[in-house]
């Protein structure tokens, strides 16, 4: 059974909050949600991620759920549209909730011609703040990348563990040289360089989502010119590749992003894969009920959900339980805790010159 690391007392007291708020929460109280899936369930990411916190709630008897699978090929894209105005205008839902980077100026559309109709998208701020009526539910990728890089330099000087080798060097291939991607990639180098100064990152993007021929050219680079040996995939399934690139080279390890991508892949993959990163939008959206129930009025905002909110974590059965040391594991446990109360302050591409700064941080780690 997949788990993430224990999140210490904080964790604790927000899972805590929520029950009590689930047991309250009474059947003529509970909200009518509509989860728009612009795609289909099974991805084993972010949509089965949400649609297990909605489960969840709808079983604590504190909403009451529909789900319509529209399809995520180009020619169902009609339907998003159509389904969003068909939702709105039923009026019969207090929320209505979609994810990603496809569906904003969709939303954006329906949400101002209907100013009553609540929304929420998640994993997306394209718009955040301009319709009232919308929440954007976004989470802290630079503090995943902290805890993500603190376990590869762990991992990368620990030769004790086979396919490490003796040089200091792991990779990053993200997607787009963008503020998102390189919020990842700000923590995932802070995280590293906070175990070990000397280690450098080899990081490169793929400027697209689903090339994994140009990851895997990269993964080759990385191994065979950089010595790196381990590679975090942040491009979608494009960074796939990589990992592809590891397998055949017989030597490294893959790290994973957004979901358990050990449970994703392929046997041969799986078991190259030290671990994933984790978004966990269902607890994010669960989070998120809390608040409302409580009176928070959240709508009209962009909201940041980390490790306190357990929006973000990393998988710590599998591969990892198996791999690391007791001194990794306590050491990224320790990590997490300290980024949680704020002893840690991670850089963040989305800070004043964070884009500039994160080009800077790149090229000072440069293998």
């Amino acid at each position: 059974m997949k788990k993430a690391v224990a999140l210490g007392l904080t964790l604790a007291m927000v899972l805590s909050a929520g029950t009590a708020l689930a047991v309250t929460a009474s059947a003529d109280k509970a909200k009518n949600v509509v989860f728009l899936v612009n795609g289909n369930l099974g991805d084993k990411s972010f949509f089965d991620s949400a649609k297990s916190g909605l489960d969840q709630l709808e079983a604590d008897g504190r909403i009451t759920l529909k789900t319509i699978e529209m399809g995520g090929t180009d020619s169902d894209q009609p339907k998003w549209l159509q389904n969003l105005y068909d939702v709105a205008d039923s009026e019969e839902y207090d929320l209505v909730i979609c994810g990603t980077y496809q569906m904003p100026d969709y939303l954006k559309e329906v949400a101002e011609a209907y100013p009553d109709q609540k929304f929420l998208i998640f994993d997306d701020d394209t718009y955040a703040g301009e319709c009232d009526n919308v929440v954007n539910i976004v989470f802290k990728q630079n503090d995943l990348g902290y805890v993500v890089g603190t376990f590869a330099g762990l991992m990368t000087e620990d030769t004790n563990v086979e396919k490490i080798n003796e040089d200091k060097v792991i990779g990053f291939v993200g997607g787009y040289d963008s503020p998102v991607i390189n919020d990842f990639m700000d923590g995932y180098i802070a995280g590293a360089q906070a175990v070990d100064p000397e280690i450098k990152v080899d990081v490169r993007y793929t400027s697209d989502y689903v090339d994994t021929a140009k990851a895997k050219e990269y993964g080759n680079s990385m191994i065979n010119d950089s010595k790196c040996d381990i590679i975090w995939g942040v491009a979608g399934n494009a960074g796939n590749g990589a990992a592809e690139a590891i397998l055949e080279n017989g030597t490294g390890w893959f790290i994973g992003v957004d979901s358990d991508q050990e449970l994703t892949f392929s046997e041969d993959l799986a078991a190259i894969t030290l671990t994933s990163g984790l978004k966990n939008v269902g607890n994010g959206l669960i989070w998120f009920f809390d608040q409302w129930e409580a009176g928070e009025d959240l709508f009209g905002q962009r909201v940041s959900l980390g490790i306190v909110e357990g929006g973000v974590g990393i998988v710590t059965d599998k591969n990892y339980d198996k791999y690391a040391s007791d001194e990794t594991k306590a050491a990224v446990e320790a990590a997490l805790a300290s980024v949680a109360n704020g002893e840690i302050t991670v850089p963040s591409a989305f800070d004043e010159g964070g884009n500039e700064a994160a080009e800077a941080l790149r090229d000072s780690v440069r293998p």
